[in-house]
């Protein structure tokens, strides 16, 4: 699908996440949500599945969530029934802890540990459903690659890619979890990115 990405952004400044979110649903055929359950996720969650009930959620779990995302990730689906697309590494947490463990950042196996964890079951899974607009929760300000993005953009392998909270603050989430009865949490660990401004490769 070719977009004029400039004019696209042009014309959805100022929308709401509602707008933007029907917008992108009006000419998908197979929509995906991919989340991981982090701080402020359940805003999109809730923003998108208000528009469309029943569209794909894919989760791809590295295996080593804290025990507060895993509860907080099964309050959030139950409460909003979605639709979960589970994706998890093929080696288990325990088998890796063993023959790997989890290298630091400037360990070379580092690389082969986010392949493993993180690259990998994200790549089986938009195989799997090769999905024509993902929606994610990127957000201007997360890093140095997010700050050069839009709300919509197209990912290396062609997928629109929409993040209609894009240009938003923590404290305009937060409103909105309030506003919606929504539960945060900020409990969660990501072993592949060690530094909250790393990018973690999914959205390169």
């Amino acid at each position: 699908m070719s977009l004029d990405l400039e004019q696209i952004n042009g014309e959805l400044k100022g929308k709401s996440p509602a707008e933007i979110i029907a917008w992108a649903i009006s000419f998908a055929k197979n929509p995906v949500i991919t989340t991981n359950f982090r701080p402020y996720e359940v805003a999109i969650l809730k923003a998108v599945t208000d528009v469309q009930k029943d569209i794909k959620v894919i989760w791809c779990d590295t295996g080593y969530n804290t025990m507060q995302t895993y509860k907080h990730a099964e309050e959030i689906i139950k409460k909003l029934d979605l639709n979960i697309q589970l994706y998890t590494p093929k080696q288990t947490a325990a088998h890796r802890n063993v023959v790997l463990g989890v290298p630091s950042i400037e360990d070379p196996k580092h690389v082969l540990f986010t392949e493993q964890v993180k690259l990998e079951p994200f790549t089986r899974a938009m195989k799997e459903h090769q999905p024509d607009v993902w929606f994610t929760n990127l957000r201007k300000g997360q890093t140095a690659f997010r700050n050069s993005i839009d709300v919509v953009s197209v990912s290396k392998d062609g997928i629109v890619k929409v993040s209609p909270f894009y240009n938003w603050t923590d404290e305009q989430l937060d409103a909105y979890l309030v506003e919606q009865n929504l539960p945060n949490e900020f409990t969660y660990f990501d072993p592949t990115k060690v530094e909250s401004n790393r990018e973690c490769g999914l959205h390169i």
